[in-house]
């Protein structure tokens, strides 16, 4: 019989885990890790940005923001035709969610329509549909889910006591709202955030205890590791040492058990056994393919040998847990 979910986390607690000599953390998370998943499979994703560039946000870590001269080119919203490509690619090469990244503060409705429409073509060859678009109003979300989409992303980024050291376009309540309007609709949620960014480790505890107190769990949770970008506020932010990115892992999945814990951005930097370490404490997620939005990520092949090596394989679309 397993624990029943916890929604009431106290961030001494938290800490107390982060604190765990590094190998009975480890030991920990994995058992859990073990008693509701599958500890060899791996869930796939492919993310493709739709629209790139001139987002009026000034999000420190994004060279997407309009505000930062990172030498990013703006584009428009691509045409379906590239795409349903791009999925199809996608699903070849063994994704079995596709994601559909757009740099806006919030969709306006006509360009929604035209990202409902890529959603049900995409939907249409089998794949689990995944979005991020900025923030969201109640029946936006309502037209995403009527088009077949199963998850929409929007990240918490940190604590809420270090948002605003990161971000001063919008509130940490605009994400919690936008997330309860996403909840509302019935689509899953992808929530997680980004470390690395110079915080402390409190504010990263603070961030696991934001994401695990919300009123259901996130089904995917992607913890980012900051991939500096020139021109960004935070390209010069010290490198998060490795072992305390593992602890913020393993610490996440005891905190939320039965969520998909993603490792996501900066895997292109991680060595092989660091990864190996990342999926012992829990990931279960990853991004496959050569771009996450507009910074690197290791290409198919690469992650196809790694996986060999583990001995791990791919996750069937819906079999999140046991």
């Amino acid at each position: 019989m397993t624990a029943p979910l916890r929604h009431n986390w106290a961030l001494p607690e938290i800490e107390a885990k982060f604190d765990l000599p590094f190998n009975d953390l480890l030991f920990q998370a994995h058992s859990v890790h073990r008693a509701h998943h599958d500890a060899n499979a791996v869930q796939i994703s492919t993310l493709l940005s739709i629209k790139t560039g001139a987002c009026p946000e000034d999000c420190g870590y994004c060279p997407q923001s309009a505000r930062f001269d990172t030498g990013l080119k703006a584009e428009k919203l691509l045409p379906l035709a590239e795409v349903m490509a791009r999925a199809r690619a996608a699903k070849a090469s063994g994704a079995t969610r596709f994601c559909l990244g757009a740099a806006w503060r919030s969709p306006r409705d006509q360009d929604l329509a035209q990202v409902a429409s890529m959603v049900s073509a995409v939907k249409a060859l089998g794949l689990e549909t995944c979005a991020t678009l900025g923030m969201l109003r109640g029946d936006q979300a309502a037209t995403l889910k009527s088009a077949g989409l199963d998850y929409y992303n929007h990240n918490l980024d940190t604590s809420p006591e270090y948002y605003p050291a990161v971000i001063s376009t919008r509130c940490y309540q605009d994400r919690l709202d936008t997330l309860t309007e996403v909840r509302d609709a019935g689509l899953k949620t992808c929530c997680g955030g980004i470390v690395g960014m110079g915080e402390s480790r409190r504010d990263r505890a603070g961030l696991l205890q934001a994401l695990a107190n919300l009123p259901a769990h996130p089904d995917s949770v992607p913890i980012n590791r900051l991939v500096k970008v020139a021109g960004t506020p935070l390209a010069a932010a010290a490198e998060l040492e490795t072992f305390e990115f593992v602890r913020t892992l393993a610490v996440a999945r005891l905190l939320m058990p039965r969520s998909m814990l993603r490792l996501s951005a900066g895997r292109e930097s991680m060595s092989e056994e660091l990864q190996a370490l990342c999926f012992f404490a829990g990931a279960n997620s990853i991004f496959y393919g050569e771009k996450l939005l507009t910074t690197g990520n290791p290409d198919t092949a690469a992650d196809q040998a790694l996986f060999g090596k583990l001995g791990l394989h791919p996750l069937a679309p819906g079999a999140d847990c046991h």
